[in-house]
């Protein structure tokens, strides 16, 4: 029978691979050095869940969510060693998040709808941010890490809360139509598509749609399309 490990000996992994008498690469790797890494996992585990949902083969799923983990450990033992801190630290934090976020389940707070848990999810997370010394400014706060179209509906989901800045969706579907006009322009065409890609990017906002999703699955019907 195929051994099963637990979640403590999946640590005790890392703390060998780390160790003096470890992997040497695992050994010099950086929070700096994996940034790639868990990019790449994240993109891997949305991959994984395509192929479920195409052939109900959960087994690939299974390893890749392995692979986010591991990313996880890695980091938590790189600042253990480091002094930064810890897993369980890492495991409190998070559940201290969770609790504190649901009120409508660990408190009095009463939410009937999924809107009512969002709005109150991004309230509670307002006032955390305000405890945050290093956060400068609401818009810069939104990774620039993010594929560009989920930054950008990120940045404008921010800015209709905080600075009112709220454009309809006949306004978007409006410019987009201006700006199609100049797409012939080479010397206007580079703005052209930025800013259409922003519209689009307000119109998925508005109707409560990932535009980044949207067009991934739109790559892949061409893919399939030629393929």
């Amino acid at each position: 029978m195929k051994k099963k490990y637990s979640f403590e000996e999946f640590q005790d992994i890392m703390k060998q691979l780390r160790s003096e008498d470890g992997c040497p690469w695992d050994r010099v790797q950086t929070h700096e050095t994996l940034k790639p890494c868990i990019i790449e996992e994240a993109a891997e585990v949305n991959a994984a869940i395509r192929i479920l949902q195409k052939t109900g083969d959960s087994e690939n799923l299974c390893e890749e969510l392995g692979d986010v983990l591991l990313q996880v450990v890695m980091h938590s033992q790189i600042a253990q060693d480091a002094g930064e801190f810890t897993l369980d630290d890492v495991i409190s934090m998070v559940s201290e998040k969770m609790i504190r976020r649901h009120p409508h389940v660990f408190g009095q707070v009463i939410a009937e709808s999924t809107d009512q848990v969002l709005n109150n999810w991004e309230e509670i997370k307002k006032q955390e941010k305000k405890e945050q010394s290093w956060i400068t400014s609401e818009l810069r706060d939104i990774p620039v890490e993010f594929p560009a179209l989920v930054r950008g509906q990120k940045v404008l989901k921010k800015a209709a809360g905080t600075y009112k800045v709220n454009k309809a969706l006949e306004e978007s579907v409006n410019n987009i139509k201006e700006k199609a006009k100049v797409l012939k322009n080479s010397e206007e065409v580079e703005a052209a598509i930025g800013e259409i890609l922003m519209e689009i990017a307000n119109i998925a906002q508005l109707s409560k749609l990932n535009a980044e999703m949207i067009l991934r699955d739109k790559i892949d019907d061409f893919i399939e399309k030629y393929e």
